[in-house]
């Protein structure tokens, strides 16, 4: 189970997780939160939550890469030009989803730092970490978003991509971050396969 998620009888999956591997899911789940933004969940005091429903949220993509990758247009391709009626969509679009999408998305987060601050390690042993099949679900969101993130971060382009992070020196900044990428890679598949079971 060390390093890979595993299918628990009745539903979910389990992983072993060290000490340096909770802090580093940990470390980069709560950078995805902090990338994500605060949000108004709540909203103020005895709002509407139907006004919370239809609330506007922003029209234009984000300028950062990796929230941009992270809330892509839903109208068109990634990175091609857009003819005027197709962005009038895609904001239309983006101004009613967005906000929603960002909630979703720190929600699940939060749920992965909660699951991780709940493990205890003791010694040089690994802490197994238990997931209830609705943890999974936002477990693959969250890893999901941390790949797209680092992948933007990186210029990773392609998936392909992905095989040139093995070869980079040791002495390349970009190296840990290329590690991370491949490491919440595997733990994504083996997540993945997990649910699927035999």
């Amino acid at each position: 189970m060390a390093g890979h998620f595993e299918p628990l009888s009745g539903g979910g999956a389990a992983v072993a997780l060290d000490e340096v591997e909770i802090s580093i899911l940990r470390s980069l789940a709560v950078q995805l939160l902090e990338l994500i933004g605060p949000g108004d969940a709540e909203g103020p005091e005895g709002a509407d939550p139907l006004a919370r429903l239809f609330a506007e949220g922003p029209s234009e993509p984000p300028s950062d890469p990796a929230l941009a990758r992270l809330f892509p247009d839903a109208y068109g391709d990634p990175g091609a030009e857009q003819d005027p009626q197709q962005r009038a969509y895609a904001a239309e679009f983006r101004r009613y989803t967005e906000n929603d999408l960002r909630d979703r998305k720190r929600e699940d987060a939060l749920a992965v730092v909660r699951s991780l601050d709940g493990l205890t390690v003791a010694g040089d042993d690994a802490a197994v970490l238990r997931l209830e099949p609705e943890e999974c679900r936002r477990w693959l969101g969250t890893l999901n978003d941390l790949r797209l993130t680092i992948g933007a971060r990186l210029e990773i382009a392609h998936e392909d991509d992905s095989e040139a992070l093995l070869r980079l020196p040791d002495d390349d900044p970009r190296k840990p971050m290329a590690m991370a990428h491949l490491w919440l890679g595997g733990l994504q598949e083996t997540l993945v396969d997990a649910l699927m079971g035999p």
